[in-house]
């Protein structure tokens, strides 16, 4: 089989997949992605004149059953042959979650999707074995994933291994809130998914920053910064059902090309 070509791809998703922590003003909601870049890269190979639209309807905050909901049938509608689908972070991380019905529920979205004949992609979760924060929560993101892949394997489905990528446990891949991945995470993610697909290309990953050589002191004084300007911001929204995506919009709800930019700076580093 030879090299894989895709001419209409469509992106679902939260934040992960709107392109959070990659900033780029230039474009709608101020960023990239690495589904931008993924795109990218198939609409260079479709050439000047070439048969390629990329929609991107993700939208930050969004829970699985929202992106069901408002993201699955204009998704359908765009005929697509690539989808892209990440979803399911956002609820894994409220204090209660039943993961089975949440990921029978993204099991019949993924039918729907597959029914159309379009080429699907899945992730799994990022292992947070490595954070203090986030790891006690890591048996939930385990069988989130064992969840998925059989879902994936009933369908079809493309998975990138996520929890496997373990490069992502250096801060420096991340945006300074610690949630979302920064430039070099976007990077690195878009090289990961063209590779899962076959899709040739040239993406390299971005150079990273030093690392930082900080005393106790300072990395206290990170985490207080971290903790008023990032963590109580997100518990805020949760404890008043408010959502960081309440006013924003798909950045590409239409089929269209998209164009290369020059690569960003690297993500800083951080810690948690």
């Amino acid at each position: 089989m030879g090299p894989m070509s895709f001419h209409r791809y469509v992106a679902l998703g939260d934040s992960f997949t709107e392109g959070v922590g990659d900033p780029d003003p230039a474009r709608p909601n101020g960023v990239r992605g690495w589904a931008d870049r993924v795109a990218e890269v198939l609409d260079a190979q479709a050439g000047p004149d070439g048969d390629f639209g990329y929609a991107n309807l993700a939208i930050r905050g969004r829970k699985l059953h929202a992106i069901i909901a408002e993201q699955l049938a204009p998704a359908i509608a765009l005929r697509p042959d690539l989808v892209s689908v990440y979803a399911g972070a956002n609820d894994i991380l409220r204090p209660r979650v039943d993961l089975d019905a949440l990921v029978a529920d993204y099991d019949e979205a993924l039918a729907r999707l597959a029914a159309t004949g379009a080429h699907l992609l899945v992730w799994t979760a990022f292992d947070p074995g490595g954070s203090a924060i986030y790891r006690p929560v890591r048996g939930r993101f385990a069988l989130y994933n064992e969840l998925v892949r059989e879902s994936a394997d009933r369908h079809g489905a493309t998975v990138v291994d996520f929890w496997r990528l373990r490069e992502y446990r250096d801060w420096r891949y991340w945006d300074a809130d610690r949630m979302h991945m920064g430039p070099a995470g976007h990077q690195r993610m878009a090289i990961e998914v063209l590779d899962s697909l076959g899709v040739e290309h040239d993406l390299v990953p971005l150079e990273l920053a030093d690392l930082p050589t900080t005393g106790r002191r300072d990395q206290l004084r990170e985490d207080l910064a971290w903790a008023r300007d990032s963590a109580a911001p997100w518990v805020h929204r949760r404890l008043t059902g408010r959502s960081s995506g309440d006013t924003v919009t798909a950045r590409h709800p239409a089929l269209a090309r998209v164009l290369a930019t020059t690569a960003p700076t690297p993500a800083s580093p951080g810690g948690a």
